[in-house]
């Protein structure tokens, strides 16, 4: 049976990986893929922490379980505004490459 600490070292390893991403690439794509990786590894966090979180009868808290669910429809909602930016970044730069994407500057 995996302890919680099972689940907090899986979710570190997302978190941690989803950071290099974002460090680490210069497509817009990827820092993109690295954000939603850095989210799902708080989710797993909130999901285990509330799975071993024992209430006074003995019953797990599935509080942060229903607030999860609240977290995934606002990342639904985040990919469908991301990718429309991202296509029409493309499609006025023909690249998405990070470096050369200079249009939010003064």
């Amino acid at each position: 049976m995996p302890t919680l600490a099972h689940y907090l070292i899986v979710s570190g390893l997302l978190f941690a990986l989803g950071m290099a991403g974002v460090l680490l690439r210069r497509n817009l794509l990827i820092i993109f893929m690295g954000l939603e990786l850095m989210l799902n590894a708080a989710n797993l966090s909130l999901v285990a922490f509330s799975r071993f979180n024992l209430g006074p009868d003995g019953m797990p808290n599935y509080n942060a379980q229903v607030f999860v669910f609240f977290i995934i429809t606002v990342a639904a909602a985040e990919v469908a505004v991301g990718l429309a930016i991202i296509v029409a970044l493309y499609r006025a730069k023909q690249t998405t490459h990070v470096d050369d994407l200079n249009t939010l500057k003064f």
